[in-house]
């Protein structure tokens, strides 16, 4: 970790447009379509239903964004929900702002369950040989992934452009990445509105969402677990969800669950 947080204060001084729009698209990739649309709205909550190569499609991406493999992953969050700000809760800011952010990640104790516990919580995924494959291998993807813009950067425009590449396409969007998804753990169970009273601190915080495409709107998920639409106000913009309507459109996404809530005003709104 520490590591990261260097080759992202490297990549302030190897600039270059090149990487700025490479990592932009990468940190959507791996944050929107890996973490959002993949670990979170469709292994974790099965909030839609894909054919199997996007799904697994969508979990490579997610491998991308350094936070774990799928069966780690999702079992972390299932046990969140199971036990939201409550003992047992592996990051409710009730134990620290701190912890709730990065402590229960530098800990380790993240990605050491024990194997009745994930099996417990995920035997969708251990069902799955390509789920379990790519959890023990989560981080390969990454490691190819930085090969491959170190070289084409060195092909392009030599050793400057290839450490270019690397550090804002790996490090620094990773690292950005990283504390983005930590922010909803820690900021969305802290700072923000709440449309429903669900038995925990969730909030919605539109900020968040903004970073996270869309992951910030914590205490519509929380009220409506499985939709797969977490912004459901024409003002809570939801970039996850948007992409899962157009997998919907191209015939890649059904069984689409939605929600229905109550804003201010009292209109209704669904999906």
């Amino acid at each position: 970790m520490m590591l990261f947080h260097l080759g992202s204060v490297a990549a302030l001084f190897l600039f270059s447009w090149k990487a700025l729009w490479i990592s932009l698209a990468l940190w959507w990739i791996a944050g929107g379509w890996g973490i959002g649309m993949g670990y979170h709205r469709l292994l974790t909550h099965r909030g839609y239903k894909t054919p199997k190569w996007m799904e697994y499609f969508l979990t490579f991406c997610g491998a991308l964004a350094l936070e774990g493999g799928p069966v780690f992953w999702v079992a972390t969050h299932r046990i969140h929900h199971r036990y939201a700000d409550k003992e047992g809760d592996p990051h409710t800011p009730r134990d620290g702002k701190w912890w709730s952010h990065a402590g229960w990640i530098l800990t380790g104790r993240a990605m050491h369950h024990e194997t009745e516990t994930l099996k417990r919580y995920v035997p969708d995924l251990y069902r799955s040989r390509f789920h379990v494959f790519i959890s023990k291998w989560h981080w390969m993807p990454l490691v190819v992934l930085g090969l491959a813009l170190a070289l084409a950067g060195y092909l392009s425009g030599g050793l400057f452009m290839a450490a270019s590449l690397l550090t804002w396409g790996i490090f620094l969007r990773t690292t950005v990445g990283l504390h983005c998804t930590w922010l909803v753990n820690s900021a969305t169970h802290l700072w923000g509105s709440r449309r429903s009273d669900t038995h925990d601190d969730s909030t919605n915080n539109w900020w968040v969402a903004l970073l996270t495409f869309g992951e910030g709107w914590h205490n519509n998920h929380h009220a409506n677990p499985v939709s797969a639409r977490h912004g459901l106000a024409w003002y809570e913009f939801d970039l996850n969800w948007i992409s899962i309507c157009v997998l919907r459109v191209l015939g890649l996404a059904r069984e689409v669950h939605g929600a229905r809530a109550r804003i201010p005003g009292g209109h209704s709104i669904s999906s």
